[in-house]
């Protein structure tokens, strides 16, 4: 399995907007082959990023998902937000998972 994880830190007074976005999502991602799951993770301290998770089951698959039209299209409503809404960059981090509890 691959792991995506996009660390992004949102301004307080952006919480709600932010998440307002993902919660009306195009849904592209969904239909792509290999992809697993989305988990989009609240913080639960000031300051710390939001960190929205994709899994798949593998980079060849989260690879296409980026290099796809569907992605353009799901990534489309992403300038919504204003540059003030973020107070740092987003972390993007991928990882290979070689253990899985649930497998």
């Amino acid at each position: 399995m691959y792991v995506v994880m996009n660390r992004i830190y949102v301004n307080p007074e952006y919480r709600e907007a932010f998440e307002a976005r993902f919660q009306g999502r195009a849904r592209e991602i969904d239909r792509m082959p290999g992809f697993i799951r989305n988990l989009v993770l609240r913080p639960d301290r000031p300051g710390a990023p939001y960190v929205v998770m994709t899994f798949w089951r593998s980079k060849q698959d989260f690879e296409a998902w980026v290099d796809s039209e569907a992605f353009r299209k799901g990534h489309a409503r992403s300038g919504t937000l204003p540059k003030e809404a973020f107070s740092r960059r987003n972390e993007l981090e991928t990882f290979e998972a070689f253990l899985d509890s649930e497998a």
